[in-house]
């Protein structure tokens, strides 16, 4: 995923992105195709909700970053689907962390491409709002047709929404749906299996008890 976003050079082989190879994009023409939503802490600044969404325009402004009415409508109709709308004008250190997950996905959402990736988007949330973003994800590929890849260690809740998997284990790669991937026990070389297993029935991993 490092190197699909070009943040790290690739080992060998080629991507393509809308058959054309990565390397051919520069950084501003594959920014209208992708979109990252990272894990790393914002830098400390009196930005609004509303002006960090909109610094996902930027490669859609011109040279003064002068919002049109086009991408004020992008920004508000991202703030909307993500249901951030109503904190836009709150400085963004007044967030809780759910709350700015969201905006950092309404951010991307601005931003307007074709593929969303996201790297361990629920790494520092509950429970509780590890699931709402999971399932505003969800939502959003139904309701968008856009392609989001996310990393997570959340498998179980992966199991349960996500459409398609790239599972690494044990040296090997597996990939397709769930079942597919059931079918090959891909699932079961995922963890030391004296502390955890992976129940076909349930479709979900568990602790094992001694």
């Amino acid at each position: 995923m490092r190197t699909i976003s070009k943040v790290q050079h690739k080992l060998e082989g080629d991507i393509f992105i809308n058959q054309k190879n990565l390397n051919e994009y520069s950084q501003h023409d594959l920014a209208k195709v992708m979109s990252v939503v990272l894990t790393e802490r914002l830098p400390q600044s009196q930005l609004t909700v509303f002006e960090i969404v909109a610094l996902g325009r930027q490669p859609y402004t011109n040279w003064l970053d002068k919002l049109s009415q086009k991408d004020i409508k992008k920004i508000l109709h991202a703030l909307e689907i993500t249901d951030v709308l109503h904190l836009k004008d709150r400085p963004f250190y007044k967030l809780s962390d759910g709350q700015l997950q969201r905006v950092l996905i309404a951010r991307a959402l601005a931003q307007d491409t074709e593929l969303i990736i996201l790297d361990e988007p629920t790494a520092h949330l509950d429970i509780h709002h590890t699931y709402k973003i999971f399932s505003l994800l969800q939502e959003l590929v139904k309701t968008t047709k856009k392609t989001i890849i996310i990393s997570t260690h959340e498998v179980n809740l992966a199991l349960k929404l996500a459409d398609s998997f790239v599972l690494i284990a044990n040296e090997k790669l597996y990939s397709g749906n769930a079942e597919e991937l059931m079918k090959q026990n891909a699932f079961s070389s995922l963890f030391p299996k004296e502390l955890i297993s992976f129940n076909k029935e349930l479709q979900q991993f568990v602790i094992n008890k001694n």
